[in-house]
């Protein structure tokens, strides 16, 4: 069912971009894997969860999110039973930072793919994803005098520096400590380069 879901995932996502494309999906699933190898979890559950977390991603479909409805369609097509369709559809509607304090409660498999998801918007991933966003939607990385423009270096500490505080395992917590590292020391040095200061 994994390698179906993953082809199917990919037909629907064909062309997007932004940091949310198919690589983005691959490289949660990637490291979903890697923290269920540390922190345990049912792992088709992890791996169905991250592949379909963004399939509906509420930035290509005209800001409604729909990765919930389009999970339940997908597994429901393949004959998934109906206990694992309906925990991987909570999971993909609670875990985006958008989501917020509305977020349900996560079970451990979601917790796990929910760091996952956010380990991929730090360190050199994402700092190559805030660059390609900003570039998709014309968003600048930096501006001297941003005042209330959003800029790139603006959502690193906006949203970027706060995810490690956010993390639900300990493994995730310890891969965003070494990511969240390099995006300051790489702060540091652009910011030195264009002789303002952070």
């Amino acid at each position: 069912m994994i390698e179906q879901v993953e082809a199917i995932v990919r037909q629907r996502m064909d062309g997007q971009a932004a940091g949310h494309g198919m690589d983005h999906v691959l490289r949660v699933l990637a490291s979903a894997r890697a923290i269920q190898s540390e922190v345990g979890g049912d792992l088709e559950t992890i791996e169905l969860s991250a592949l379909l977390h963004d399939v509906g991603d509420a930035k290509f479909h005209d800001g409604v999110e729909r990765s919930a409805e389009f999970a339940l369609e997908i597994l429901g097509s393949l004959g998934a039973g109906v206990d694992l369709i309906e925990h991987v559809a909570h999971i993909v509607d609670n875990i985006s930072f958008r989501k917020g304090k509305s977020a349900k409660p996560l079970s451990l498999e979601g917790q796990v793919v929910q760091d996952a998801d956010r380990l991929d918007a730090l360190g050199a991933i994402g700092i190559v994803r805030t660059i390609e966003y900003g570039a998709a939607f014309d968003q600048p990385f930096y501006l001297a005098d941003a005042g209330d423009a959003k800029t790139g270096v603006g959502h690193f500490y906006e949203k970027l520096f706060k995810l490690k505080s956010l993390m639900n395992t300990d493994a995730g917590r310890r891969m965003a400590e070494d990511r969240e590292a390099f995006m300051r020391t790489f702060l540091d040095q652009f910011m030195s380069e264009c002789g303002g200061s952070n």
